[in-house]
């Protein structure tokens, strides 16, 4: 590789890939904010759709121009044209949805394979008008970035800022649509216009960007971004930002790879950018990702079956005593596993596992001792299962045979917080019940 070619790229010293990387960085940002909308909108399908639809519109465009003696590639009118498709194809989704029984999934295929199957068909016929060529066309399917110019530069810096003031302006609108539309409705908000807005801002950034990466793989750039994101965090605008950084990310990405190489196609690349940044996020993610919540799965592991552990001994203790305090006698080995029908191995690990946090004591006679640090975590947890136990039983109405096994499952995830609240909740259900004119 040219290494002073290199530089100059990641540099953006050339004025033709400045423009381009920037281009595309933006739109990959203005993808990225308004796809995360979709994503929790559960409507990703509805952007594919959306793109898609677009196609006869630039064909019709072409067709129209080309009658009134125009260039039918005048890519302002090639824009207009993919608009009003792209809304057209929106607004029949939305109808199917609210005025029939079939689901999401199969209004937004239809809409899809149908429109997409129109703009083929129209494609061809265009190409017979005579004194008009159709050649450059096909890049509004697959994508033509190294043809962008300073107008797309201006249309994205427009369509992002725009996308920008709209969200901010109604983001709180926005976010209760995509999370309970159904509540937005018993409310009074206008779902309905909620949603036109959010597939205009959508239509704008897919029209947009079919320049850069073309109608099929726009939809990756409107998703993927929003999709890793969503690994790294459960707070919504630390969501939007991510996903806004992603987008842009993989578009400066695909685009400087692409012009180093110039076999590569900028807009599958792009994509594929995307998609290492979202592999990379799937698996160390902080919130979601695969090995994190491995990590926190095992850590939950330990934690109860270390309490399982204290609290089938200090249980075996109360059991063996009838005086109080109790006495913190050493406990036989067989007596414990009968008690919760552990294996040798699996007790082994379990005690193991407590003697290395200093919890319990292995005796020359080969019985098991809590420790002074033991006996009082035994002591608390067993208190907290009871309080759960009773919680379940005055509160919940489960019923008392199966309220041990409910709170053993639920116990182990409670916080000092919630201990208070329930102690502060029996307390007063105690006092109502000694003395109800009291309360």
């Amino acid at each position: 590789m040219d290494l002073d070619l290199l530089r100059e790229t990641l540099l953006l010293e050339r004025h033709n890939t400045r423009l381009v990387v920037i281009g595309v960085s933006l739109l990959g940002a203005t993808a990225g904010l308004i796809g995360s909308f979709l994503l929790l909108r559960k409507q990703s399908l509805l952007g594919d759709a959306l793109s898609h639809a677009t196609l006869p519109g630039i064909g019709i465009a072409f067709a129209v121009m080309s009658a009134m003696g125009l260039s039918g590639k005048s890519l302002p009118g090639l824009l207009i044209g993919a608009t009003v498709t792209g809304l057209l194809g929106v607004l029949l989704v939305l109808a199917i949805r609210r005025t029939t029984r079939l689901k999401d999934d199969a209004a937004m295929g239809i809409v899809l394979s149908v429109f997409f199957g129109l703009g083929v068909a129209i494609l061809n016929m265009v190409q017979k008008i005579p004194g008009q060529s159709t050649a450059g066309l096909d890049s509004f399917i697959y994508g033509s970035t190294a043809s962008m110019v300073w107008s797309d530069f201006y249309l994205i810096i427009a369509t992002l800022i725009v996308t920008i003031a709209v969200t901010f302006l109604i983001l709180k609108e926005l976010t209760l649509l995509c999370f309970d539309s159904n509540f937005a409705s018993t409310e009074g908000w206008p779902t309905l216009r909620l949603d036109v807005i959010l597939m205009s801002l959508v239509t704008a950034v897919t029209v947009v960007g079919l320049q850069a990466v073309g109608l099929i793989l726009i939809i990756a750039f409107l998703i993927t971004p929003p999709t890793a994101a969503r690994f790294w965090t459960n707070n919504l605008k630390h969501m939007l930002w991510l996903s806004t950084i992603i987008g842009g990310v993989s578009g400066y990405l695909g685009a400087s790879i692409s012009s180093l190489y110039n076999n590569l196609p900028a807009g599958a690349i792009i994509v594929i950018s995307a998609a290492i940044i979202f592999l990379i996020s799937m698996l160390f993610g902080t919130a979601r990702g695969v090995l994190p919540r491995y990590r926190r799965h095992l850590k939950l592991q330990k934690k109860v079956g270390r309490q399982h552990l204290l609290r089938s001994t200090y249980e075996i203790l109360e059991n063996t005593q009838e005086e109080e305090p109790l006495k913190n006698l050493p406990i036989p080995m067989g007596l414990l596993r009968k008690h919760r029908y552990w294996s040798k191995g699996e007790l082994s690990k379990l005690i193991r596992q407590a003697r290395s946090e200093d919890h319990v004591e292995r005796q020359p006679s080969g019985e098991l001792r809590l420790s002074e640090s033991g006996f009082g975590e035994a002591s608390r947890i067993t208190r907290n299962h009871r309080l759960w136990e009773m919680y379940l039983i005055t509160h919940a109405d489960i019923a008392p045979s199966h309220v041990d096994r409910d709170a053993d499952m639920v116990e182990h995830l409670l916080g000092a917080e919630i201990v208070q609240q329930l102690e502060a909740e029996l307390e007063l259900a105690k006092a109502t019940i000694e003395s109800p004119h009291a309360i």
